[in-house]
């Protein structure tokens, strides 16, 4: 009876012990919240692939060097989160002063199904979520290589299905002004993501007019 008691104890702990370490500690309690983790503690670099958005231009990310990038991934055919994701990032485009759309911060919603995804759909779903094209643009990559070394550093898992749908993971990416990924948002606190967004682009404006009073 004793040896069993022990016995039982030392799988528990055992189990315990695997659970710990399957969970980075504690800290992660699916492996959603692990894999978010891990992001913001690498901080990938967004690559330099080229977008062609819902207006037909084509540009290389660079285009947003120097400002905070707020992104999303998406598929137009989607009819279930992805709506809900850019109702979400609509609502957090709204809360953010005008003074800094376009200035200090860009709204990106980038589509992993380009040869569906053309601009013209992309285009129609821009109006449909208020976006305008330019603070806040709708875009593809149709370089397929480029698009999925994004996907993968930036730990976004997107498997396709025998209907040409795809289950993905969700959230809201926060990339600052030299292209680095600095925070992965739950898509669903919308008050606490624009809270975050604002607290940054407000340190960000006051950081830079002291530097300027010293100088």
């Amino acid at each position: 009876m004793k040896q069993t008691k022990i016995s039982i104890t030392v799988i528990l702990l055992f189990g315990l012990g695997l659970f710990f370490f399957g969970i980075d500690g504690f800290q992660a309690f699916t492996t959603e919240t692990a894999r978010t983790h891990k992001l913001i503690e690498q901080q990938p670099t967004f690559p330099n692939v080229e977008l062609e958005d819902s207006k037909k231009r084509t540009y290389s990310f660079d285009e947003f060097k120097g400002k905070y990038v707020f992104i999303t991934f998406i598929y137009t055919a989607c009819t279930d989160v992805c709506p809900q994701l850019e109702l979400n990032m609509y609502e957090v485009y709204k809360q953010i002063p005008e003074t800094y759309k376009g200035e200090d911060i860009v709204f990106l919603s980038i589509s992993f199904d380009p040869k569906n995804d053309t601009p013209e759909v992309l285009e129609r779903y821009r109006e449909f979520f208020h976006s305008d094209g330019e603070t806040w643009r709708m875009a593809r990559i149709n370089d397929e290589e480029a698009l999925q070394n994004l996907l993968d550093s930036f730990g976004v898992i997107v498997i396709p299905d025998e209907n040409g749908h795809f289950q993905h993971n969700s959230a809201f990416y926060m990339v600052d002004r030299e292209g680095t990924l600095i925070d992965v948002l739950d898509f669903t606190e919308i008050d606490e993501a624009a809270e975050t967004v604002n607290n940054l682009l407000q340190t960000d404006r006051s950081t830079a007019k002291k530097g300027g009073e010293s100088s």
